[in-house]
């Protein structure tokens, strides 16, 4: 391992990868609370037309004029979508499908294009389409760092107003935000988080990362802090841990990597977070079921109690069965006991074991059903 690390070529890469993950889940959390993750699919296949133009600009494979393109008409499709959702009948899934179809249409023609006219640098366009991590240079980290750093201030700059846009906007909208501004400025941070990601995943995988991390954090917390705290360090952990098992391992691809590892986390957090987690829910339920056949032979003891006339009558599983309509479990009766609301006595001349109510016991089905006496005496 520190052999590997030694390389430059995978501490570049490592930096990079970290790097785009976190700004990914930071920005993608936005995108997730907005219900807008297929729009980051759809600015991500935008994006292919723009590389293409940022690379006929520049006469060549310029990362800053391709991922200026890739922007540009990222932020363009972005527009087009919301003028299509305002200005016709059309819903917004519609919008996305158009958008998305276009312009990576227009992308795959610019790129067979580019490729026709031949030259060595036109081929590494490809790499944009699924990303090659390798091609990452040191430079390409100051470009990326910088817009990480300009996106982080944004967030800080306008934290409240993006706050109450992602979760009420029309409430936004009546405090008097300029709520089409601001949802237009998550859209553009959006649009800028896939760029800078377009050279380590590419194209047809950017999305994923963009809302895996954001959906693992939304799975842990309910608060935006620290959803977007935790979405950005799951981004940076599945973006580090992609680069060096690419790395150690000849042939695997350093994108397709990192989305399956911040795919796990997604798994990992629907099944085991707390509360929302699929196991915890299914353990919840497991003891409300519990609770409730507990609560069923707690009033049955006391009707059987009321009805005669002693509060300290003793019953038998038996009897309780046939009260219930079936013999009530072993272990509700013992979580029973261990509660104090019951205990198991004797009831000569029969040798079969009986519980009665304590007064705890008492207490508790009364409140179970609701009703209130006065002068028992268990």
């Amino acid at each position: 391992m520190t052999a590997l690390l030694s390389s430059s070529i995978v501490q570049t890469v490592l930096m990079g990868a970290a790097l785009l993950g976190a700004i990914s889940g930071m920005l993608g959390a936005f995108a997730v609370l907005r219900q807008q993750s297929l729009l980051g699919d759809a600015l991500s296949h935008a994006a292919l037309p723009g590389v293409c133009l940022g690379f006929l600009v520049a006469g060549g494979r310029d990362l800053g004029s391709v991922l200026a393109g890739a922007f540009f008409t990222g932020a363009l499709a972005a527009l087009v979508m919301q003028l299509i959702v305002r200005r016709t009948t059309l819903k917004t899934d519609a919008a996305l499908g158009i958008v998305l179809s276009v312009f990576f249409a227009a992308g795959v023609v610019a790129l067979t294009y580019i490729q026709g006219q031949g030259g060595a640098a036109s081929a590494g366009l490809m790499t944009f389409l699924f990303g090659q991590a390798a091609a990452i240079l040191r430079s390409d980290l100051w470009i990326m760092g910088a817009g990480g750093l300009a996106a982080l201030v944004l967030v800080l700059a306008l934290w409240k107003e993006f706050k109450l846009v992602s979760f009420d906007a029309d409430f936004a909208r009546a405090q008097g935000l300029p709520v089409t501004w601001i949802e237009g400025a998550l859209t553009v941070m959006v649009a800028f988080a896939i760029v800078i990601g377009l050279q380590l995943v590419g194209v047809v995988l950017m999305v994923a990362l963009l809302i895996a991390p954001a959906a693992a954090a939304r799975q842990w917390t309910g608060t935006l802090g620290p959803m977007v705290v935790l979405s950005a360090a799951l981004g940076a952990i599945s973006g580090a841990l992609g680069a060096l098992i690419s790395a150690s391992a000849r042939g695997l691809a350093t994108g397709p990597v990192v989305v399956l590892i911040a795919t796990a986390f997604v798994v990992i957090s629907i099944l085991i977070a707390p509360r929302r987690g699929l196991i915890w829910q299914a353990l919840a339920a497991r003891a409300m079921r519990a609770r409730i056949s507990e609560g069923r032979v707690l009033t049955a003891l006391q009707g059987l109690a009321d009805a005669h006339g002693d509060t300290r009558y003793k019953a038998e599983r038996g009897m309780l069965g046939a009260v219930l309509g079936a013999p009530p479990r072993g272990q509700h009766i013992d979580a029973l006991e261990q509660r104090g609301l019951i205990r198991q006595v004797t009831h000569p001349p029969e040798t079969t074991p009986h519980w009665e109510l304590t007064k705890a016991g008492h207490a508790e089905a009364r409140a179970l059903s609701g009703t209130h006496t006065s002068g028992d005496k268990p």
